[in-house]
């Protein structure tokens, strides 16, 4: 059984009917690897998002015929796939704005290919992949939250695999809970 942490808060994502909510599912760094707990544990969402390194196209048709995706292509990603997606991508979710990119660096050591952006124009949320690290942080210079869900795929020197998932509701994020997989078995 996979390890479910949780931050409650005093919203509840099981009123994901209310207008201006969405339940997201983010992941990073698959690189090809299919696990079919990806639907499990992304079932309550509304959307997927993925931060790059997907590795193959089978993988992202997969997660798009299961839930919306929006996705980036890592450095790790190759033709086809950079044709279906961005290296850069910035939206609104319901109030929010988001930025996601492969490459992006922490607080205070942003990426040189995305810094400018992100200090000309600071989204509400930032995500990124590439470094196989789950982190959740608060960036209090540029008041974004920033969020890199670590890697969901076997390759790599990580340990434990680590999925997201979280509530958007108005500009607000919710409900974050971390995902873990045992690296090295199929059931954990």
């Amino acid at each position: 059984m996979a390890k479910v942490f949780a931050r409650k808060t005093r919203f509840s994502s099981n009123n994901a009917y209310l207008c201006g909510v969405k339940r997201i599912g983010l992941l990073s760094d698959t690189h090809a690897y299919w696990d079919d707990r990806y639907l499990q544990y992304f079932e309550s969402c509304d959307e997927i998002w993925h931060a790059g390194d997907i590795g193959s196209t089978a993988l992202a048709d997969r997660l798009s015929a299961f839930r919306p995706l929006r996705a980036v292509v890592g450095n790790c990603d190759g033709g086809d796939l950079r044709l279906m997606f961005p290296e850069v991508l910035r939206w609104r979710c319901e109030e929010a704005d988001v930025l996601m990119t492969h490459i992006g660096g922490y607080p205070g050591r942003y990426d040189f290919r995305i810094r400018q952006q992100l200090y000309a124009r600071p989204p509400k949320l930032f995500i990124c992949g590439h470094s196989h690290i789950l982190k959740v942080q608060y960036d209090r210079t540029l008041g974004l939250l920033h969020i890199n869900p670590g890697a969901a795929g076997l390759q790599g020197w990580h340990q434990v695999r680590t999925l997201v998932r979280f509530t958007v509701d108005g500009d607000a994020f919710r409900d974050l809970e971390v995902i873990e997989m045992a690296k090295d078995t199929l059931t954990d």
